[in-house]
C-alpha cells in the first residue's frame, strides 16, 4: 500500500483527540496527512444526572453503549469507573466500543458478529424477543433513533443517557481552501454525516464545487447516501470504520480502483 498513497494529500476531519492514529498511518505509508477537525466531542451538561444513573444501572436489563466516546464520557461522569452488575447485560454496537468497554472493566455480553451499527446489533438473536425488557442507551446528544424505535416496536422500554455532545469547532479553514484552489487536495475522509455537513459549512460556498469534486472516503453506506445527496461525485466506502480500512479506501480512491 505504501506506493499507492505516496505523496497523496489526505484531509482528516476526525475530532482532534481521535485522529492521531489515522494521521500516523497516512504518514507512515507515504501520504501527507492534513488534520482539519470538523467536530469537537465534549462532555454533556448533565454530568450529575449521568453519575446518579450509572451508579444504579440495575434498574435496567440492558445497558447499551453506542460508541467508544459513550464509554469514555460515561467513565468521566462516574469518576473513572462503572460498576458491573450481574443482573444487567451489557451490549456494544461494534468492536471498537467493545474494546473500550473491556478496558473500562465492563466487558460486553453482546457485540454484533458483523457490522458496527445499530442495525447490526438489532439483527442479533438476543435483540428479537425483548418484550417487557428495559434498556438504557448510553450515547451522545442528538444521536440516531433507529435502535430505540425498533426496540420499542418490539415491546421494550428504552431510556437514554446522553454523556457527550458534538460541537462545530472554530478553526481557520484558509489552508484547506487554498489547497482546494490549487488542486492540491487529493482525498477527504469523513466518518459521520454530521462531520460531512460541518465540513461544507466550514468550507465556504465559493469552494463547494471544488470540494464536491474531490474524492471522498466514508465509513458507511448511510454516509455515502448523505454525501451523494449533498453533491459529492466520487465516493468510496470503507469495509469498516477501522483506521486501517480507511487507509485502504484512501488508496483505492486516489488510484481510481
Amino acid at each position: 500500500m505504501t506506493a499507492l498513497i505516496t505523496g497523496v494529500r489526505v484531509l482528516v476531519t476526525r475530532p482532534a483527540l481521535q485522529a492521531e492514529n489515522l494521521l500516523r498511518l497516512i504518514t507512515e505509508h507515504g501520504g501527507t496527512a492534513i488534520p482539519f477537525p470538523v467536530l469537537d466531542i465534549v462532555a454533556s451538561d448533565n454530568a450529575e444526572a449521568a453519575k446518579a444513573l450509572l451508579q444504579q444501572p440495575d434498574k435496567f436489563q440492558w445497558l447499551v453503549f453506542i460508541s467508544a466516546n459513550a464509554v469514555n464520557f460515561a467513565l468521566k461522569a462516574n469518576g473513572g469507573k462503572i460498576q458491573r452488575f450481574k443482573s444487567v447485560r451489557y451490549a456494544a454496537v461494534g468492536q471498537a466500543t467493545a474494546r473500550s468497554m473491556a478496558a473500562a472493566g465492563i466487558p460486553a455480553d453482546l457485540v454484533p458478529d458483523q457490522g458496527y451499527n445499530s442495525e447490526a446489533l438489532l439483527a442479533m438473536p438476543q435483540m428479537q424477543q425483548v418484550n417487557g425488557q428495559s434498556f438504557l442507551i448510553v450515547r451522545g446528544e442528538g444521536g440516531r433513533e433507529e435502535l430505540a424505535n425498533t426496540l420499542r416496536s418490539r415491546g421494550a422500554t428504552v431510556s437514554y443517557l446522553e454523556v457527550y455532545k458534538r460541537t462545530r469547532p472554530t478553526i481557520d479553514s484558509g489552508p484547506v481552501r487554498k489547497l482546494l484552489a490549487q488542486n492540491r487536495l487529493d482525498v477527504v475522509t469523513v466518518t459521520s454525516a454530521e462531520a460531512l455537513q460541518n465540513l461544507l459549512i466550514m468550507i465556504d460556498e465559493d469552494n463547494h464545487e471544488l470540494l464536491l469534486a474531490t474524492p471522498l472516503v466514508v465509513v458507511s453506506d448511510r454516509i455515502r447516501s448523505v454525501a451523494s445527496g449533498l453533491g459529492f461525485k466520487r465516493i468510496t466506502v470503507t469495509d469498516s470504520p477501522a483506521d486501517s480500512a480507511i487507509l485502504e479506501a484512501v488508496a483505492i480512491a486516489c488510484n481510481g480502483e
